[in-house]
Parts: C-alpha cells; sequence; structure tokens
C-alpha cells in the first residue's frame, strides 16, 4: 500500500487506520463470504484499500486513475471491473460488514433500554448527466415535484436514534417502459447476482437481505 498515496504523516497515520480497521473487522474474510475473490492482477484487498484511501483524502478516484500521478496503482478497468463484476456480492459484504461493526462496536455504546429498529430510507439518487447508465429512467423527485434522470436509493438501515448504519441497498429504476431510458444489458449472465440485483423490487429486497432480523434482534438484545 506504500504506492498508493504520496508519503507524509497525515496519510501514514490514516493508511495505519484503514490497515487497523480491515484487520479488526476482517474483511479479507468477509470479501471470501461475498464470493468477491482475486481473479487475476491486484487482490480484492489491495483494491478496497486503493478505494478506500483515495476516499478518505477525498480524492476523486477516476480523476487519480486518469492522471497517472500514483505509481503502480491500478488501471481504471482494472477498478471498474472489480466495482461492477455481477459475480460479486457486495450488499451481502455490507450487510455482513455492518452487523459485525454494530455488533462488536456499537451495541456496547447503547444502553439496554434503548429502542434499536431498521428503517428504510427512500432517496434521490440524481444521475442527470448519464445516458448510458443501466436502468436509467426518469423518477420522481418528491422535493420538487419534478421528473429527473437517476434512480431511487433505497436503502436498509439499523439505528438506535443517534446512529445509522447502512445495512444494504439498492438502486431502483422505473417500473414503467416509457419511463426508462436504458434496459438491462443482455449480456449479463442472468444466473449471476447482478442479474438477480437489476430485477429486484421491494418485497425481495426485504426478504433477501443477508440478514436473519429475529438472529439479529437475538445479538442486538
Amino acid at each position: 500500500m506504500a504506492t498508493i498515496l504520496p508519503n507524509s504523516e497525515p496519510k501514514n497515520e490514516a493508511h495505519s487506520y484503514i490497515s487497523r480497521f480491515f484487520k479488526e473487522n476482517k474483511l479479507g474474510t468477509l470479501l471470501n463470504q461475498a464470493n468477491i475473490r482475486k481473479e487475476d492482477g491486484f487482490s480484492p484487498m489491495f483494491l478496497l484499500q486503493f478505494i478506500f484511501s483515495l476516499i478518505l483524502h477525498g480524492k476523486n478516484l477516476y480523476r487519480i486513475l486518469d492522471s497517472d500521478r500514483i505509481e503502480d496503482a491500478p488501471e481504471k478497468d482494472t477498478v471498474h471491473r472489480f466495482l461492477n463484476n455481477p459475480k460479486y456480492n457486495w450488499r451481502k459484504f455490507l450487510t455482513l460488514l455492518s452487523r459485525n461493526v454494530i455488533v462488536t462496536k456499537l451495541l456496547s455504546l447503547v444502553s439496554s433500554d434503548r429502542e434499536r429498529v431498521l428503517i428504510f430510507d427512500d432517496s434521490l439518487y440524481s444521475r442527470a448527466r448519464s445516458k448510458a447508465v443501466e436502468l436509467l429512467a426518469r423518477v420522481h423527485d418528491h422535493t420538487t415535484g419534478q421528473f429527473v434522470k437517476g434512480f431511487r436509493m433505497l436503502t436498509l438501515g439499523w439505528s438506535d436514534g443517534n446512529t445509522f448504519m447502512p445495512l444494504a441497498f439498492s438502486l431502483l429504476s422505473s417500473k414503467k417502459r416509457q419511463n426508462r431510458l436504458q434496459e438491462i444489458n443482455s449480456n449479463v449472465d442472468k444466473r449471476t447476482v447482478g442479474y438477480k440485483r437489476r430485477q429486484e423490487a421491494l418485497p425481495q429486497f426485504l426478504r433477501k437481505t443477508f440478514l436473519n432480523k429475529d438472529e439479529f434482534k437475538a445479538q442486538a438484545a
């Protein structure tokens, strides 16, 4: 990871924090459980740490990759394939990681009499400049009352009233064909989790979340 960011004390400190977080939460194991495994080139752990590092330092991922400012950095196509591989179950990874953080870190800070709940948040995810994004649609903005290009961002999260921890999310297109600007990529393997994500709807989203609600309540009690 030494090649990811230029040497400086604050950045080395941030790198140390990221490495500790990855180790404490066993992200390598979680990646494997979510079928996110090395196929060639850089390992998933390296690529994920690379992305984390740039985000924490306020760097634009694709601008950095296009600039050649970081020696031995992965190619833009490598990062794109990593994030968009239809075989990788990113939702499962997020749910496993969030549940681990809640159970091992947050619950000890919450009093036993405080209510803990699961929350659905439905927000607009605007993609005004996009043209060729799969399932891009005209969706209704409840704030302005207008239709904009983008998706509905449906997020399932855990909350104790003070903290909101996302457990899973889904980008929802429009059910109306006339409002969809793009359709599903016909080249996506229909057997993959990526294809299933493209077909899902709200009831399926809740049922198929990789969080056993009763089990989670028992752990959170």
